[in-house]
């Protein structure tokens, strides 16, 4: 079950940074390219998470896992939001700090000494595994990251269902419920995500980590979607007509 999880993750994530990443070679904005990276680094943990599974852990793999799974990729998917809610002066500088700190995680993980008891069937337990500094480079920058991108969903989910996508600018009611529920879901997904460590170290069942990511990444994948879709005919696509674009939501669904 683990295996199958955590291989419907990848794909999942995988499928996701390719959208984004075409949305990037088409219009040049840098929440896409931002969301690539994180997605593709989610793809490789979630990967050494199926190898892992299927064959059992050994220290290449777990750090693989570690370093793009609880480190470097929920930061990158928080300099998306910040692209869009705080504009490209500060999601620039900010982006010259995450490829230091990128940097800098790859190789505290690469080079970190690995003791305690080594599981080859189980999940390991960082804390268990680990010295201090990697674990919290780990709490540092996935509780970070999890918290802009939750709250920069539920504010712009927020000012969607205030009926606004810009100051003076009035959305059309059924556009704007359907922005303000893309962005919860991307919220929602988020927090199932950040949730994923804490299940494991807590409850200790593999499954369970496993099921919080597939999840995870599919309710956000959802979000996009349901930001991304086209009305077909009737009042809906009458008022979407009226609705203009707005960064938050429409700029983050994929290309199809």
């Amino acid at each position: 079950m683990v295996t199958g999880l955590a291989f419907l993750a990848t794909a999942v994530s995988t499928w996701f940074a390719q959208a984004t990443l075409v949305r990037f070679t088409q219009r040049r904005r840098p929440h896409d390219l931002a969301w690539s990276i994180s997605l593709a680094c989610f793809a490789v943990a979630s990967a050494a998470l199926a190898v892992g599974a299927a064959t059992g852990w050994d220290r290449g793999a777990f750090r693989v896992f570690y370093a793009f799974g609880a480190i470097i990729n929920v930061p990158w998917l928080a300099l998306g939001t910040l692209y869009l809610l705080a504009g490209p002066r500060i999601g620039r500088r900010v982006q010259w700090a995450l490829v230091l700190l990128t940097g800098f995680a790859l190789g505290v993980v690469l080079f970190s000494p690995m003791g305690g008891t080594w599981p080859s069937t189980t999940i390991p337990v960082g804390k268990e595994i680990f010295e201090p500094m990697p674990r919290v480079l780990a709490a540092v920058s996935s509780g970070l990251g999890a918290l802009v991108v939750f709250g920069g969903a539920a504010w712009s989910a927020g000012r969607f269902l205030r009926g606004r996508s810009r100051p003076g600018t009035r959305v059309a009611p059924i556009a704007a419920s359907r922005l303000a529920a893309a962005n919860l879901l991307i919220a929602l997904g988020t927090l199932v995500l950040s949730s994923g460590g804490t299940l494991q170290g807590v409850i200790g069942h593999d499954e369970a980590f496993a099921l919080s990511l597939a999840i995870g990444i599919v309710v956000i994948y959802a979000g996009f979607l349901v930001a991304d879709r086209r009305p077909a005919v009737g009042a809906d696509a009458a008022n979407d007509a009226e609705a203009p674009a707005t960064p938050e939501a429409l700029d983050a669904a994929p290309s199809r």
